[in-house]
Formats: structure tokens, sequence, C-alpha cells
């Protein structure tokens, strides 16, 4: 019988990657997704579906033994939030409750997708996040997710491991897709001048990295990156020397940004919707160093990415083009 695997949060842009490399891996591949999500794109794969409840813990107990899932990979959560509230509900408080029905129900490992937003940047050029330093999220998504990990640490009985990708792109990807396209545009903004030092993962190598979490990395946390810096500039450039295009490069100060995320949370503060630029967001994107390392990832899990930012650009666009995301 195939060793089993939940996955939550898998009709997201992670979850879909995170499926197809499970099944590689021949593992049994539920798949846990919410009754109105849409699964379209992923009719073709030889899952099973599941719609897990969880707030409640007796009955994700119960779900659990009932369907003998060996491990979890929980990549469910909100990157978007109306309240510090919110944020901590769905990304910490379900989190612990999955986890302890995983103990509950004697599940060997429970995988939590984090983020290095939990960590937080580093405030100047020099240096290199590592999982040891002490963390400082400037983010309420951050903050949501490092009470997560928290949680985790505090549940006995728990096999845990915590990964903290970097900024994940790939196929299916939407938000650094925004920035392809005002690219396609001829437009480049950029908020301010001051000089930031990035990291990034392609989506494959995240998923790679989760299967190997299943199996080592006990009740550790890991930094997910590609190992190289980046700086501000470098994903358009090299986006624009794939597609031949030329811009027309501008920084906007950041007062005027700050005025303008201001009045979007006003405006939405009337309706359901949370805008994908906010104040609390530009502390993310403003932040000066998110380089990191993964030299635990490297020695402990095995993990040693395939794709830097060029080539996973390059793959990525490719898909947009054949799926008609980009003309």
């Amino acid at each position: 019988m195939k060793e089993r695997v939940l996955i939550t949060g898998a009709s997201g842009f992670v979850g879909y990657h995170l499926i197809v490399e499970a099944l590689s891996q021949n593992l049994d591949v539920f798949a846990a997704v919410r009754k109105n999500s849409q699964t379209d794109h992923l009719k073709d794969l030889n899952i099973k579906f599941t719609y897990p409840k969880f707030s409640d813990i007796a009955t994700l107990t119960e779900e659990i033994k009932t369907n003998q899932y060996d491990y979890i990979i929980h990549a469910a959560g909100v990157t978007k939030a109306k309240s510090q509230a919110q944020y901590n509900h769905i990304n910490a408080t379900y989190t612990a409750n999955l986890a302890k029905a995983a103990v509950a129900a004697g599940v060997k490992k429970f995988v939590f997708i984090s983020s290095l937003a939990a960590g937080g940047p580093l405030s100047t050029l020099n240096g290199i996040i590592s999982e040891s330093d002490k963390p400082h999220p400037v983010t309420q998504y951050g903050k949501s997710k490092l009470l997560a990990e928290n949680e985790l640490k505090n549940i006995p009985g728990l096999n845990y491991t915590i990964l903290r990708p970097t900024a994940v792109y790939g196929p299916r990807e939407r938000d650094i897709f925004i920035v392809i396209k005002q690219i396609v545009k001829g437009f480049e903004p950029y908020i301010g001048r001051a000089e930031q030092k990035l990291s990034f993962i392609y989506v494959k190598d995240l998923a790679v990295a989760t299967m190997k979490a299943i199996y080592g990395g006990d009740k550790r946390t890991y930094n997910i990156a590609d190992g190289n810096f980046y700086t501000r500039y470098e994903m358009a450039n090299i986006i624009k020397d794939i597609l031949l295009f030329k811009t027309i490069k501008f920084h906007l100060p950041v007062t005027f940004v700050k005025l303008v995320a201001s009045l979007t949370e006003k405006v939405s503060s009337l309706s359901r919707k949370t805008p994908a630029l906010n104040r609390d967001k530009l502390n993310e994107l403003l932040g000066t160093n998110w380089a990191c390392s993964i030299e635990a990832a490297k020695q402990e899990l095995g993990f040693y990415p395939l794709y830097n930012l060029d080539k996973g650009l390059e793959e990525t666009i490719k898909w947009y083009k054949e799926h008609k995301w980009l003309k």
C-alpha cells in the first residue's frame, strides 16, 4: 500500500506543484480544498479531494484516522486579511488545530509551509538571514506565520518540519506575473531608490524541498531559496532579456506610494476585499535585505536547488505564453 499524504491549500499555486511532486514520489495524494475552490486544473491528476473543517479538532482527527494519512503538508493559509486577528485565526489557529489532530491520529510528519516573512528582513545590506536569527516580522502576515511556528513547537508529540520559503514564483503564480505584465506594457516601476538585496525560490524547487522535509529535518526550521542573492533590478532585467522588451524605468516616491496605499485601504474598508497594496505590505516590499542562507537545508535535507532566477523565469514565461496568459 502506498504511503498517504494530505496536502492542504491544494487548489492554490504552490499546492498544485506540491501535488505533482508528491505524485512523482509515488505517494497517494489527498487534496484538501474548499468546496467553492476552483479545481479544474487538478481534474487530470490522480488525487482524492477532501474538505476538512479546520476549526474543529475532533472532526479533523476523525478524518485523519479514517483516511490513514502518513504525512500532512500544510500549505493552506491567507496572504491577505483585514486584521491581525483574522491572519492569526486562519494562519496560526487553524494550523495548530490540524497539528493537534495529526498527533491524536498518529501522523508520522507534519510539514508546515511558513514564510521567510516570519523571520523578517535584515535592516542593512550586510549579512544574511539565518534560521538562528531572532525573528522580527514586519507584516501582519509574517507575525501570523511566526505565531503558527511557535504553536507547532509547543504541541507535545508533534513531529514537524517548518519551511520558510522566500518569494515563490513559477507557472500559475499571479503576483510576480503582475511585474511581467507591466514589463510587457513597457513600464518598470519601483518604490523609492534605496538598494535592496532579494532572494527567490522557483516553485518546483520548493516542492522538492517539501518532499525531502517529509523524511528528514525533524523538529527543525529551514530557509528555502535558490541560494543566490539579487539586486532589486535583476528580475526585471532577466524578464526583459527573455522577452526582448525595452521599458521605461521610473521610481515612485515612497511617501506617494504610502498615500496611495492608505487610500486603497479606506476604499476597500467598504467591501470585503483586501487590497493587494496596503501600508502593511509596503513594509515587506521595502525590506532592505531578504538574502537568506540555505546551508542548513543543504546539509540536513539534501536540498540543492536546480533553478536560479534566469532558468526559473525562462521556464515560467514559456508556460505563461503556452497557456495564453501572455500573448
